[in-house]
């Protein structure tokens, strides 16, 4: 069922749970500290609520003690140091000290691709639960926030069978996660929906009372925040789904870009005309070298292979040609930077040795410092197999990137990375580069020449400032 808050049916029943700790309202336990947790944990804490924020990482932890979050994420740095002042925010490595302290544990481990297959790896989650049931003492509920196969919340049901004892009655729910990078605070504390996954009135009225500061947020600014209550593996199925959904549509358009570029049309004028229709709308139809991160290319790949195991892979057979699609962007770039630079692309690809190109980008997109899977890094790992001197420079990823490409060579800054190239490629839509000044970069580089990988420059600017420009899937 789907109720807006606010709303007279099933709200008072749901926010008159008494939490086992004897606590006003529930405390929270959010396990795993990485970008999911760690953002979770500490916008809670923003709401009221008494939480803790659980990793095996030590120097992790001690970091987000100390008042740093080891990651990017506009605003979040300061919610941090406001509420470990205010006391209602704390962190530990300890599995005792966690159990003993929360009400509601939410599980917001990694869960990656496997290394031998395409499905996800849940080994962090089996370790997480197993770590935390084993040391809980009283009724408590264990709620997973990690994107899964659908099926994990009974698997983690049995996982709490065999490590919390009976008669404490520890039970799980589901509630996944939609957050966008860059704007995760926003997403935590103002959601355009919250969705459960419960099995008892008992978990329904703990995840309500758990949430009560979002709904009170909402209603002090006289909105409404949908609350879908549904099965265990509905709500597994959403966020999947969901992600599924947006690789399709990106993909969707980024195949409309190689059509545009053999038949002559312009993709950007394409996408803003399908747009126009609400029943299409005009978010994610934005052409470029596709989509990467954490979330979108292991997501569509663990949910084809959990498909294939459940009988149902014929359904999702479309998410391999998505897949395809987003990949092909990639080696596009190669093809522009061949053309411009008047070398031929062979069945091995171009030599671009002897000539410098500036890759401007290293995140999967801007404001982040995630560079996993991240297309502008490929690119740039592409460029330099093919003989390049590459330059790379990103406002907030270099740390990040030059872990994942520590073959790669890495400029200060924009200037540096562009001087003297005889191509530059934006491949990150950072403001920096959204709102360079061509004529001033003309003057630095040994050829004018920019490959617009997210065609989010001004072509007719930067073609009057005198520079050959391609973007992707434009005349």
């Amino acid at each position: 069922m789907t109720i807006p808050y606010p709303s007279t049916q099933q709200i008072p029943a749901m926010g008159a749970v008494t939490p086992p700790s004897g606590a006003a309202r529930p405390r929270l336990a959010f396990l795993g500290t990485g970008y999911l947790g760690a953002t979770y944990a500490i916008c809670f804490a923003e709401l009221g609520y008494e939480v803790i924020g659980f990793d095996v990482d030590e120097a992790k932890i001690a970091k987000l003690s100390g008042g740093a979050v080891p990651f990017h994420e506009p605003g979040l740095d300061e919610l941090l140091r406001r509420n470990l002042a205010a006391g209602r925010l704390r962190f530990s490595t300890d599995y005792k000290q966690t159990a003993d302290f929360a009400d509601v544990h939410f599980i917001c481990v990694g869960t990656p691709q496997r290394a031998d297959g395409m499905g996800a790896d849940l080994s962090y989650v089996e370790a997480a639960v197993t770590g935390l049931a084993q040391h809980l003492t009283r009724k408590a509920l264990i709620v997973g926030k990690s994107t899964v196969p659908v099926g994990t919340a009974e698997w983690i049901e049995q996982l709490v069978g065999k490590h919390a004892a009976a008669e404490l009655g520890v039970e799980v729910a589901w509630s996944p996660e939609f957050l966008q990078e860059g704007f995760a605070v926003e997403d935590v504390l103002r959601p355009n929906r919250i969705v459960v996954g419960v099995k008892s009135d008992w978990a329904n009225a703990m995840l309500y009372a758990a949430h009560k500061g979002v709904f009170d947020l909402a209603a002090t600014e006289d909105r409404e925040v949908p609350l879908v209550v549904t099965d265990f593996a509905t709500a597994e199925l959403v966020k999947v789904a969901a992600n599924a959904f947006l690789a399709t549509k990106i993909s969707f358009i980024n195949a409309m870009a190689e059509v545009c570029e053999v038949a002559g049309g312009d993709v950007t004028q394409l996408a803003r005309a399908i747009g126009y229709d609400p029943r299409i709308g005009n978010r994610f139809l934005q052409a470029g070298v596709g989509f990467g991160g954490g979330c979108l290319p292991k997501d569509i790949r663990a949910f084809q292979a959990r498909a294939q195991e459940l009988g149902a892979g014929e359904a999702l057979r479309f998410l391999h040609e998505v897949d395809l699609i987003n990949l092909r962007r990639r080696t596009r770039v190669l093809q522009l930077a061949a053309d411009l630079l008047g070398r031929r692309y062979g069945p091995a690809g171009p030599d671009l040795s002897g000539t410098r190109v500036a890759v401007l980008g290293a995140t999967f997109k801007p404001n982040s410092d995630d560079v996993r899977d991240a297309p502008s890094l490929a690119v740039a790992a592409l460029l330099a197999k093919a003989g390049a001197d590459v330059r790379v420079y990103d406002p907030e990823g270099m740390d990040n990137a030059k872990l994942a490409q520590p073959d790669l060579a890495f400029e200060a800054s924009m200037t540096d990375a562009v001087r003297g190239s005889d191509l530059v490629c934006v491949l990150t839509e950072w403001a920096d580069f959204r709102n360079a000044d061509p004529v001033a970069l003309g003057e630095m580089v040994a050829g004018r020449r920019v490959i617009d990988g997210r065609n989010c420059l001004d072509s007719t600017l930067w073609t009057h400032a005198g520079w050959e420009y391609r973007g992707m899937g434009r005349p």
